[in-house]
């Protein structure tokens, strides 16, 4: 599960060139703009992650001016995102843990402190991309789609050592599933799911898909009781379209059967089975390390554009065969976000 708001260690300080007052912290594989002197080298502090929507505390207050949001959904609060000050990108917000008596004395190095802050995590109003009346939360074997960033836990990129890996484009869009278990059929979006009232697009582009169908003969012949599908949906209207497309299309980029994710290969085929497209497969190898050791050379592999031009939004990189970490308690997995798309954007 992802950490919003957590204690880490900054294990590095560097001067922002021609700034007085600022100073660059770095924590985790992220960065952060912070007052010149506020922390040393090895503190402890709390980092809050980009997507991170806070609440309105005394604490907090210093962002209303820029990042004060209030929606029907998610109240009132203060946004974080990625910015940018005096050419350095920012990447969250570092405070110190003295600010929030709350946390206890002796706290871990990585606890989790995002309920006991109230922070949850930015959602833009789903009604807004998707449309249709929602009916309930996520059906049981469909699961939020979040991946972890590798800024958050760069000790990701060792658990490849040794692995058959692949690199997926991140396509920038909306997260959509569907879902076939012993309660019937399933359409959602990331955090619900909707009923065939004629008033959600996904749910019409999936009818004129015919994939209820198809998911239901495809399940009886391989003997299958769940299967999810997960993919982005990116169309116009979506996301500002940077993919810049004339009608909406579906990128596949999980398949769940009986409720364990499947490899690359098996994916493949049952997009092809399906007649669904995945997402694009960039690149295909062993030892993700030896390649990619860092961070950085992850981030300069993230850049790049969509087909039609566009700023492209990142990759994802999984093993070719689902391989469970400890670390995230899930199957290994981690995006790279594109940090000129951020700043774009």
């Amino acid at each position: 599960m992802r950490k919003l708001a957590s204690v880490q260690r900054i294990w590095k300080i560097e001067p922002i060139e021609g700034a007085d007052k600022i100073e660059l912290a770095h924590v985790l594989g992220w960065q952060c703009v912070v007052n010149k002197g506020q922390f040393k080298p090895m503190d402890l502090a709390v980092y809050f992650e980009i997507d991170s929507f806070l609440p309105v505390r005394s604490e907090f207050e210093f962002l209303r001016s820029s990042s004060y949001r209030k929606t029907d959904v998610m109240g009132e609060g203060f946004r974080l995102k990625t910015m940018k000050f005096r050419g350095q990108i920012s990447q969250g917000l570092l405070l110190p843990i003295s600010d929030f008596p709350e946390i206890p004395t002796g706290v871990d190095l990585g606890k989790d402190v995002s309920e006991l802050l109230g922070v949850r995590k930015w959602e833009i109003e789903e009604r807004i991309t998707t449309g249709g009346t929602m009916i309930g939360t996520l059906p049981y074997d469909i699961p939020h789609t979040d991946e972890t960033r590798v800024q958050a836990e760069p000790e990701l990129i060792s658990e490849f050592a040794g692995l058959r890996y692949y690199i997926s484009t991140k396509m920038d869009g909306s997260s959509h599933s569907i879902g076939l278990d012993e309660n019937g059929f399933h359409v959602t979006g990331h955090n619900y799911e909707y009923k065939d009232d004629g008033k959600s697009p996904f749910y019409e582009w999936v009818k004129s898909m015919d994939l209820e169908a198809k998911m239901r003969e495809f399940a009886k012949e391989e003997g299958i009781r769940v299967l999810t599908i997960q993919g982005e949906l990116c169309a116009p209207g979506i996301q500002q379209n940077r993919l810049k497309l004339t009608k909406p299309e579906w990128y596949v980029f999980t398949i769940r059967e009986n409720g364990k994710r499947v490899g690359l290969d098996r994916m493949l085929i049952i997009c092809g089975s399906l007649g669904l497209q995945s997402v694009p497969i960039e690149e295909v190898n062993i030892d993700l390390p030896s390649k990619y050791p860092t961070v950085e050379a992850l981030l300069a592999r993230a850049d790049g554009e969509y087909p039609r031009g566009g700023k492209k939004e990142g990759i994802v990189v999984r093993p070719t065969e689902p391989v469970f970490s400890k670390r995230i308690s899930a199957s290994l997995s981690m995006k790279v976000v594109n940090n000129k798309y951020l700043l774009k954007n």
